[in-house]
């Protein structure tokens, strides 16, 4: 009973942040007094936070160290425009919130196809392995991006690989990427994604499934021995993550006009698995925090133009050593532990 009211009282504040995130951003908007370049950074940290909660299930909760999840991304923002395109120009779907949520769950549905084809053979390896695999996987998605072409010409969808001769108006156009793409994503939306991966994860973590996925983490073959199927847990994990990055990375293609195949290099998963780190490996709202800031802090260090990636980087070894350093970590939890006791002798009096 105590562990659940504990469980229940982390999701409120893990959800209450967000929401109290949401509200504050929404009155600087209106105000006029939050910038044109934070504006921009808006959708994007929603889309990192989803990003970094999604992989945080994998690496944290699963244990399985993936590489490839931007691969998972790029497939999920190629998915929902060419879906976007096509309900609009087939269906002449205006309305920009229903074409919106139908793009990104078809980006989740595609990118969750991608990672059960790539979870069945994968997933069998672990340690290192499991990690240079996924790596190839992003690398091989990424360069076949680069080679497809997507035409539209009615209520027909055209695809060709290294073949640009299509009939109809071509809007994915290889190494060029995706063209003319009508920007549709908005910050309401994507703080609704953000709440709905919370949402997915955390209920996901709390429950049989979720202690099942956490056993064969912390023991294979002690989960093995008591009839856990290790690999049908990881498998869950590892897709539902997949999808969740597919709908962000829908979010993400549909909130510019151009998107091309070398945003979601190797670098992007090596980003993403940062905010996992430094907020935590198995920490949610940890992942939630690390995604805002670290998104952020580049636009924050603009003053310091040529040197502001320095500064970032060196920002990045400072929380590191902090996270990781056991003084510190005593003296929080002492810290907490006090008041934690002087709240109940307080009660008590």
């Amino acid at each position: 009973m105590k562990q659940s009211k504990k469980r229940f009282l982390n999701n409120l504040i893990t959800y209450g942040m967000v929401v109290i995130a949401f509200i504050i951003c929404q009155v600087m908007v209106q105000n006029g007094s939050m910038s044109r370049s934070f504006k921009g950074q808006l959708v994007p940290i929603c889309v990192y936070i989803v990003m970094a909660v999604s992989l945080n299930l994998t690496v944290g909760i699963s244990g399985e160290l993936s590489l490839g999840h931007a691969g998972f991304m790029s497939i999920g923002a190629f998915s929902g425009i060419v879906a976007s395109t096509w309900l609009l120009n087939s269906f002449n779907m205006e309305n920009t919130v229903v074409r919106l949520i139908l793009s990104m769950v078809f980006g989740g549905v595609m990118a969750g196809v991608a990672g059960v084809l790539i979870g069945i053979p994968v997933l069998r390896l672990r340690g290192d392995y499991l990690a240079i695999v996924t790596l190839a996987f992003g690398e091989i998605i990424r360069n076949v991006l680069n080679c497809l072409y997507f035409s539209v010409d009615g209520r027909k969808i055209y695809v060709s690989f290294n073949d640009p001769d299509l009939p109809g108006k071509i809007f994915v156009n290889g190494p060029a990427g995706a063209t003319g793409i009508a920007k549709i994503a908005t910050f309401t939306m994507g703080f609704v994604l953000v709440l709905f991966a919370l949402f997915v994860v955390l209920n996901l973590i709390n429950s049989r499934t979720g202690r099942a996925i956490m056993a064969t983490r912390d023991n294979r073959i002690a989960a093995e021995s008591v009839g856990i199927a290790v690999t049908k847990y990881k498998m869950i994990a590892f897709v539902v993550a997949a999808v969740l990055a597919g709908m962000a990375g829908a979010l993400y293609g549909l909130n510019a006009s151009t998107t091309v195949a070398s945003k979601f290099k190797f670098d992007t998963s090596i980003l993403v698995l940062v905010f996992v780190v430094l907020g935590g490996i198995g920490n949610i709202r940890g992942s939630v925090i690390a995604a805002t800031l670290l998104t952020v802090l580049p636009e924050m260090l603009r003053a310091f133009a040529d040197y502001r990636m320095l500064v970032y980087a060196v920002v990045l070894i400072l929380v590191m050593l902090a996270t990781n350093n056991p003084f510190l970590k005593n003296l929080a939890n002492s810290i907490f532990h006090r008041e934690k006791q002087q709240k109940k002798e307080g009660e008590a009096a």
